[in-house]
């Protein structure tokens, strides 16, 4: 077994290389229904703890979990234009209830149903038709309302993870009293999402909002979370959404304020999906399989013996001593190898998986009261007495997950570009690709025209993003400042 060279390099086929991941850590695979995947157990522990995260900053901040249906009538679609031309190409519909055995004894559609159902691509519609009858006076503002739930889009370029035709999300939904408070919140969502993204994932997002082009359907303003690939791609790894009144009229979501006075509401909605497990993926693994940051990992550390031929029940014992005072100091599981598997494909399996430590523990480690600790990140090793061992590993995760951050920190730094030409912009796309900084007049037109000749695309204008006076790249006109473009997922 060639331990070292099983998964395609990334220089040689980046593509090739995502598929081969997720395939060796056993994430995901492709279902028998085009489009589709099946998130393996590995793959749904991961979204598991992105959940459980995401979930309790959710709560803190006074939103409350609630399902809605699947199918939503399609006159919902109708009531805003915008939105439903957003969405038309992607919905799968449902027109009949049941299936009856045709002349050719094959089955075939019966029963054609008197309004057609689309299959949940988003939830606005049907969630709002229910936020209607809820929402009576302002004491029931604000309303915060999230839900886990899969969507169905059909999506003609399917990639594991990064575009299925269903996939994993959460979708919030609020409805607030005033503009400037549905401002806030559509605000605090984004920045809640890039310190998720930080702090449990280790990738350096850039936080901005969306030109008119880009922006979600029926929205006044989206907001947006840029991560950078390992092959300085950008990938939308969340978004969140000020839709102003545009649902809250044709649904009539209103309120009777303080004053007795008829309102309609201001409303925001904010999503991140299992697209993350994508991005987690491309921004930290490597040749030899996946690499996770020890917050989001469902196995931290996993300790393994070097066994003979023959299982030593004493170097078995001393293993599960080990695992159970690394589980009093350390969150998530922590697994125990035991198997007489030679050590190198033993240690590879774990490898692939990306598990952030492996400890080593073989009889000459034992007669030392010491085991090897390694790090699947950097590769490297250190002996530690089984004394320390649990303090040192715990330590050790912490110092991980931050430079895992910096590394990648690091890399979207070296791969961002101002460009002030357009010739410049070509060449700077083609020969370094990651994220160009460049002026735009912010006509659609200029933006279509980019877009069709180099196939990048605007990623948004950096919230943090100073006020400078330029020259749009592409047709010459003023410009205030500078929006990123890239290629990307």
């Amino acid at each position: 077994m060639n331990t070292t060279n099983s998964i395609t390099p990334r220089e040689k086929d980046y593509s090739q290389w995502y598929l081969e991941v997720i395939d060796a850590a056993q994430l995901a695979e492709n279902a028998p229904v085009r489009g589709c995947m099946v998130i393996r157990p590995y793959g749904y522990a991961l979204w598991e703890n992105m959940q459980k995260a995401l979930d309790g900053q959710f709560k803190a901040l006074g939103v409350k979990n609630a399902y809605f249906p699947l199918f939503i009538p399609l006159s919902f679609f109708q009531r805003e234009a915008e939105h439903v031309e957003g969405f038309a190409k992607e919905c799968a519909v449902v027109t009949h209830h049941r299936l009856k055995n045709g002349i050719d004894g094959k089955l075939e559609p019966d029963g054609e149903l008197e309004e057609p159902l689309v299959v949940r691509p988003t939830s606005e519609t049907i969630m709002y038709e229910v936020f209607s009858k809820w929402i009576k006076s302002y004491r029931d503002l604000p309303l915060l309302i999230n839900q886990w739930a899969n969507i169905v889009r059909w999506e003609l370029r399917p990639r594991l993870f990064l575009r299925s035709m269903e996939f994993l999300w959460q979708e919030g939904h609020t409805v607030h009293a005033t503009q400037a408070e549905a401002q806030a919140e559509a605000e605090q969502m984004i920045k809640v999402y890039a310190k998720f993204c930080e702090e449990y994932l280790s990738i350096p997002v850039v936080t901005g909002r969306k030109s008119d082009c880009e922006r979600f359907a029926g929205a006044d303003i989206t907001y947006t979370i840029e991560a950078m690939t390992q092959d300085k791609k950008a990938i939308q790894a969340g978004t969140s959404h000020l839709l102003g009144q545009n649902f809250a009229k044709p649904f009539k979501i209103k309120f009777l304020d303080e004053q007795g006075k008829e309102q309609h509401g201001w409303q925001t909605s904010w999503g991140v999906s299992t697209r993350l497990i994508g991005a987690l993926i491309m921004a930290h693994s490597d040749d030899k399989g996946l690499v996770l940051p020890p917050k989001i990992a469902p196995v931290p550390v996993v300790v393994t013996t070097i066994q003979k031929k023959q299982i030593d029940p004493e170097l078995s014992k001393a293993a599960r001593q080990i695992k159970l005072e690394l589980t009093k100091k350390i969150s998530g599981v922590i697994e125990l190898d035991d198997s007489n598997e030679r050590p190198g494909e033993k240690f590879y399996k774990w490898e692939k998986q990306g598990v952030p430590l492996r400890v080593e523990l073989g009889p000459k480690d034992l007669a030392q009261q010491s085991a090897m600790v390694a790090r699947r990140d950097t590769g490297t090793k250190e002996v530690v007495k089984l004394t320390q061992l649990a303090e040192y590993c715990q330590k050790l995760l912490a110092q991980i997950q931050t430079e895992l951050l910096a590394k990648a920190l690091k890399f979207r730094q070296a791969n961002t570009h101002p460009v002030n030409e357009y010739s410049k912009f070509k060449e700077s796309l083609e020969n370094k690709g990651g994220f160009i900084q460049a002026h735009w007049c912010g006509s659609a037109k200029c933006e279509e025209q980019i877009k069709a000749e180099t196939k990048a695309t605007t990623r948004c204008y950096p919230l943090d993003n100073p006020q400078e006076d330029g020259q749009c790249i592409y047709c010459g006109q003023p410009s205030t400042q500078r929006i990123i473009f890239a290629k990307a997922y």
